[in-house]
């Protein structure tokens, strides 16, 4: 058979599933959002196998978008992980045929916590759908493995089935990119939300020139601050001017140019500046990208340099841009 028409076919059975299950999805579904959406306690999720790797799959969504949850595996509740299990928690079973050995020893305890059991597997009449207080099934015509036993096409449905429940609670709670980002600090969109000025901006041995200096001098602290930039103060240590090393080069083409003159004649006049530190560093890099500049000055409000914010300190720290809301 051609390779890729295998693969095609494959997509097109699971896809047959999805949108399958897509259009029945009924009130049980809609009571199993509310059960978890109710729970005091976490949402536990167990399964053998490939169920197991889905429900784990399951269990860190729905941990990382607003509901706590965690995964166990039945074999581990049998030796002792049961007092994981509280009485304010829900259980998520997964099971494609009901049957798991493994899985059906642990529901009579399950049942005797007197938790809420939300079962996952093709048919009702089985071992996880009789013990379940909440029921979905898991409806494919076929598995996309050519010899019908690998699970592809029920783990495909399994996943997503656990993704729609995960993003309905979402919508339920209200669920906001703060709250995804409170969850994933470290992230590129914790980040952005996160992260300030005052966090990144440098602030020692900053490249800062008067304004009598001259072009041999401004290149000489050029140089040595490695920014490809200095600053220019007056006499109050108020900035007056950036001499960039763009302006530099402009300056080169000048008649007048003179490395004894000032170097606020080839510097930039009154520059854009920034004055609150608690802005959010991906505003920041929002504003360099806009002006087309790689420095940032930070000042107070009387225009004193107290940091500054190079492009490539906001790149190396992972900030890629603002949200957008």
């Amino acid at each position: 058979m051609d390779l890729l028409q295998a693969a095609k076919e494959t997509l097109e059975i699971e896809a047959h599933a999805l949108n399958l299950a897509k259009e029945s999805l009924d009130d049980s579904f809609l009571e199993a959002i509310q059960s978890i959406y109710d729970t005091k306690g976490k949402l536990i999720i167990t399964g053998v196998g490939k169920s197991g790797l889905v429900g784990a799959k399951m269990a860190a969504t729905f941990a990382s978008t607003g509901t706590p949850s965690f995964f166990l595996h039945p074999t581990e509740a049998l030796h002792g992980d049961l007092g994981m299990i509280g009485k304010e928690d829900t259980l998520l079973a997964i099971s494609y045929s009901g049957e798991s050995e493994e899985l059906s020893k642990i529901l009579p305890h399950i049942k005797r916590v007197g938790i809420t059991l939300i079962g996952m597997s093709a048919s009702k009449n089985s071992t996880l759908g009789r013990h379940s207080d909440i029921f979905i099934p898991i409806k494919i015509h076929k598995e996309a493995c050519p010899l019908g036993v690998a699970p592809t096409t029920s783990t495909t449905l399994t996943m997503a089935l656990g993704d729609a429940l995960a993003v309905a609670l979402m919508y339920k709670r209200d669920f906001k990119q703060e709250d995804f980002a409170s969850f994933h600090p470290g992230g590129s969109l914790g980040k952005k939300l996160f992260i300030k000025v005052k966090d990144i901006m440098q602030t020692e041995n900053l490249p800062i020139i008067d304004e009598k200096a001259s072009l041999k001098n401004a290149i000489f602290v050029m140089n040595e601050g490695k920014m490809g930039n200095v600053l220019i103060v007056d006499e109050q240590e108020k900035l007056k001017a950036i001499l960039s090393d763009g302006d530099l080069r402009r300056s080169l083409a000048q008649e007048e140019f003179d490395l004894s003159l000032p170097a606020i004649l080839y510097a930039t006049k009154d520059p854009y500046r920034l004055t609150d530190t608690q802005t959010l560093a991906s505003k920041a890099l929002e504003e360099i990208e806009n002006k087309k500049i790689q420095l940032l000055p930070v000042t107070d409000k009387e225009a004193k340099v107290i940091g500054t914010l190079h492009i490539h300190d906001l790149i190396n720290a992972g900030i890629k841009g603002s949200v957008k809301k």
